[in-house]
Formats: structure tokens, C-alpha cells, sequence
């Protein structure tokens, strides 16, 4: 790695859970500063996570400063089973890390800093295999995992469907005559029923996620989902992030109401050019009217990235039927493992436990088609590989 002048930079380790949340203002400021970086690198939602989630004694947040300027930060936790490991804050529940980076100061300084990130994580790893799970291939990361001085192995993640953030009735134009035609279809669907979108305010965050969280227990009733959508903590978790995001920015909290009456309410993150569908519920009655959820959904969102000058529409983790109809880009997160020259014999062991538990998770997809998110809902019951 490129060496580092001497006094230019200083590298710190936080592993206080008070110290992570006195960094609202500075880290806030930082993310502002790194264009690549995701809604899930965003203070509002890491600390949100940790209150719901972090243990004291886990903290492992590196930070990278310059004449005292936060320039750089990675924020990880350790975790102790099967194997010591250093893993990304925010688990099962976030689509995507990366490490945050001062891009304003130009190419040669942002380097200084990613150098410098991996020295403080190769510090902090000590006897941990570092697993950074849902780096993006455009990710600050994959430099810190390119200019690594130990043993790395890369692997594949989830697959993430991306579309160009315009309005639907854009994207139908790029689309074949005969599925333009049930686009537009559908659109003039709801618009015959008088669906009614509107933008939640910041005090009225909590309320409305409580309905988001209700219709979306009701909507996969008797259909398996995800268990952890179901938890207090979660829910406490998106009630404080929402909250702070609504108010910066970085997300949009939207309802839906037919007759007066909310039936679907739907949460997407902002960050840079990239808007993300993070998590929506929609009441069955809405199908029964015959309405395409996916469709009034897709609809707002990409009214909204648009208009907010996003370039990227990702309709996040999982290559699901629904969201194929769009005619997506898929984008394959990856998996950067890294370790210490001493520790290749377990980073060796975590990849060939990674690739046997994705290649049995594969299986259950292909021979079990009513099973294909077995290997999500498992994740995020057990924590397994996070």
C-alpha cells in the first residue's frame, strides 16, 4: 500500500457505543462528501441499527482523520461464532457496505485514506477474518480489498435489479409493444380507482411505520417472509431511522389510500444517485380490486427518483419474478473476505464454509422452486454468515 506521510493523517478505533452516536453531525458531513456512498452508510441508519442490535463489547468502528476532519470511517462489528470475525454493521437487514471516503479532496487523497482505512482494519482484525458481506463492484471496498497486504478471496453475493430512475411511463417506452401495452394498462388501473399517494412528514414517521409494518405482516400472512420484519427491534430500529432520514433527506416514507383508507404504505432510502425500494406493505384488498401492487408502488418511487435527480432506481437484494418484469440490469453484490498473513488458514476455512452453504442454498432454490427464499428468511432468523 502506498506508504503514508507521517502526522497526515491519524487512525482511531471506536468501540463506544456513546462516542458512535456523538458522531452524528461529523459523519453525516462525511457521507455528504463520498458521492458513492449507499442510504446504509448513512448515520442515521447505522446507529438506528445498533441501538436495536449492538452490544457494547462489539463496537469496531475505524475512523481516519485529517487535520481533525473526519475523512474516512468503516463501521464494523466483532463477532465471536463460529469464528472471531469482523463484519459490516447493519447484518441482514441492510443490502449493502462499503467504507465511507472524503472524495472531495481529490484521486491521491482519496487513496491516502482507503490506505489508511485498511490499516486501522487490519489493526482492529487482529485474530478475525474480516467479512464484508454486499459490497457493490462499484464500492470504495473493492480498492481497500485491491490494495490488501494479506490473504483476500473474493466471492459472490446477492444480486441486486437496478433500472434507470425515470418516470413508468418512460421505462415502457424501452419496453416491447405488447408489454408497454399491459404497463399502461395497468397504470390507467389505478388511476381509474382513484388511488390516492401521498408523502408522509416527519411527525407522522412513527405512526405510519407501525402501518407499513401491519400491512406488510398481513400481506405475507400464511406465506412465510421474512420473520426478523415481524420483531420488535426491528421495528424499532425502522421507526428511528425512518425518522432521522425523513427529516435529512435521505428517505421518502409514502402511503397509499383508496376510499379515504391506507392500504399500502412503502419506505425508500436516498443516497447520491442511487434510490433504493427498501420495504413496503400492501393490503390484500388491493389485489382483490385488481390492482398491480409492484405497478402502483414502482409508479410513485420513480416519480420521485426522477424528480430528485437520482440516475439509479435498485429495487435492492433479490432477483425475485415480479421485479424481472421490469426488465431490471441485475448488479451481483460481492463478498470481500481479508485476514492477516498468519490468519490464511481460517480466512480458507470461511470461504470454503461460505461456498458450501451458498451451493446447498442454490440446491434448495432449484429443486424446491416454492423454497427460492428459504436461504433470506434463514439468514435472517439464524444470523448465519453475518
Amino acid at each position: 500500500m502506498t506508504p503514508l506521510p507521517k502526522g497526515s493523517l491519524s487512525v482511531t478505533l471506536c468501540r463506544d457505543g456513546r462516542e458512535f452516536a456523538a458522531l452524528g453531525p461529523e459523519w453525516d458531513a462525511l457521507h455528504r462528501r463520498c458521492p458513492s456512498a449507499t442510504p446504509f452508510q448513512s448515520h442515521a441508519w447505522l446507529h438506528s441499527w445498533w441501538l436495536s442490535y449492538g452490544q457494547d463489547t462489539n463496537l469496531r468502528v475505524v475512523l481516519v482523520r485529517r487535520g481533525g476532519r473526519l475523512a474516512g470511517a468503516a463501521a464494523l462489528l466483532l463477532a465471536h461464532r463460529p469464528m472471531p470475525v469482523l463484519m459490516p454493521m447493519g447484518g441482514a437487514i441492510s443490502d449493502f457496505f462499503d467504507i465511507l471516503v472524503d472524495e472531495e479532496s481529490g484521486e491521491a487523497e482519496t487513496g491516502s485514506v482507503v490506505d489508511a482505512l485498511a490499516r486501522g482494519l487490519h489493526r482492529a482484525a487482529r485474530s478475525s477474518v474480516v467479512d464484508l458481506r454486499e459490497v457493490r463492484p462499484d464500492a470504495l471496498a473493492q480498492r481497500l480489498f485491491t490494495g490488501w497486504s494479506g490473504p483476500r478471496v473474493r466471492l459472490t453475493d446477492s444480486t441486486c435489479m437496478e433500472l434507470p430512475a425515470a418516470p413508468l411511463a418512460t421505462l415502457a417506452q424501452e419496453m416491447s409493444g405488447s408489454r408497454a401495452q399491459r404497463v399502461r394498462a395497468k397504470l390507467r388501473k389505478v388511476e381509474a380507482l382513484g388511488v390516492v399517494c401521498r408523502e408522509v412528514p416527519v411527525e407522522r414517521v412513527p405512526a405510519t411505520v407501525g402501518d407499513l409494518l401491519r400491512l406488510h405482516a398481513l400481506q405475507w400472512s400464511g406465506r412465510g417472509g421474512n420473520p426478523e420484519h415481524l420483531r420488535p427491534r426491528f421495528a424499532a430500529h425502522l421507526t428511528h431511522a425512518a425518522g432521522r432520514m425523513v427529516r435529512d433527506g435521505g428517505a421518502t416514507l409514502t402511503e397509499f389510500l383508496l376510499d379515504g383508507e391506507v392500504l399500502a404504505a412503502n419506505l425508500s432510502l436516498h443516497a447520491g444517485p442511487l434510490t433504493g425500494c427498501y420495504l413496503y406493505g400492501a393490503h390484500p384488498l388491493l389485489r382483490e380490486r385488481k390492482v398491480d401492487v409492484a405497478t402502483l408502488l414502482l409508479r410513485e418511487v420513480s416519480r420521485q427518483a426522477a424528480a430528485d435527480g437520482r440516475r439509479t432506481l435498485s429495487l435492492l437484494r433479490g432477483s425475485e419474478q415480479y421485479k424481472s418484469y421490469w426488465q431490471p440490469v441485475p448488479v451481483v453484490n460481492q463478498r470481500l473476505l481479508l485476514s492477516r498473513p498468519g490468519l490464511e488458514p481460517v480466512l480458507r476455512l470461511r470461504a470454503a464454509q461460505v461456498a458450501t452453504r451458498d451451493r446447498a442454498a442454490r440446491t434448495v432454490k432449484a429443486r424446491f422452486p416454492a423454497a427460492r427464499d428459504w436461504h433470506e428468511r434463514f439468514t435472517a432468523l439464524t444470523g448465519a454468515g453475518r
